[in-house]
């Protein structure tokens, strides 16, 4: 993580976790309810119902920060991979530009997929101008979470959280809902690092395949003997342009 953008810890328990979570929990509620397309309690700390009718878990767990944001013609979520365990809480902070954060679910708009675990709550945070603005989610079910920025999915601004251990239908295919939606990081490798900084390179900096090269050095062929065989035909290696050289 660089110094740019930030992923932080806050034990619940602490009079600090406290503090923090009550503010974010109040902004959630005031832009959901303007956004209209979910309950003010859907996605806050604490709050809410899950997908049975049952309470939600309640915010006892650890508090971790997820950025949203624009910089240089890219827009993106830091980190864009991140392990949590259940009764955790994420918050997602609108750093820079406008963005939301939701849910691969089918009661999302511009998501046509569900990527989330089954008896999992969606969420939607609606869309942020406002730079510091935030949204608070606490994950009380075990899988692997998608998520999406609703303005810029289309430019790739995902991210996914794995919450305890990885499953669910987000871990069985890629991203096939629309064009340009971005990469997400494998869940195994999410649990294993913990947290994943934007940006994220599938295969990270392992060697190129075989095929590559291989392919690499047909071009390569064909391509040196196109140019050779131009040259010979430009004439420019006939005698009469060789008497002219001086």
């Amino acid at each position: 993580m660089n110094r740019r953008t930030y992923l932080r810890r806050l034990g619940a328990s602490g009079l600090t976790g406290t503090a923090f979570a009550a503010p974010a929990a109040a902004t959630t509620q005031e832009n959901e309810s303007s956004a209209g397309n979910q309950t003010a309690a859907n996605g806050t700390a604490g709050n809410g119902t899950d997908a049975g009718g049952r309470p939600a878990m309640p915010a006892d767990g650890e508090t971790y920060e997820v950025q949203m944001i624009t910089e240089s013609g890219s827009y993106y979520f830091d980190p864009v991979g991140l392990h949590v365990q259940p009764g955790d809480t994420v918050t997602f902070v609108n750093a820079s530009g406008s963005h939301s954060a939701a849910t691969y679910s089918t009661d999302n708009d511009r998501a046509e997929t569900r990527r989330i675990p089954e008896g999992a709550r969606s969420f939607d945070s609606g869309v942020f101008e406002k730079q510091g603005a935030t949204f608070s989610y606490t994950f009380a079910t075990e899988g692997t979470y998608d998520y999406y920025c609703s303005p810029h999915k289309s430019l790739g601004m995902v991210g996914r959280i794995v919450c305890g251990e990885p499953g669910g239908p987000a871990t069985e295919g890629s991203i096939t809902d629309s064009p340009g939606s971005g990469v997400m990081p494998d869940s195994q490798k999410i649990v294993e690092e913990g947290a994943i900084s934007y940006p994220f390179v599938p295969g990270g900096l392992e060697p190129l395949p075989w095929q590559f090269w291989a392919g690499a050095g047909v071009f390569g062929t064909i391509f040196a003997y196109l140019l050779s065989r131009y040259d010979r035909e430009s004439d420019r290696y006939s005698v009469e342009n060789a008497d002219n050289q001086v």
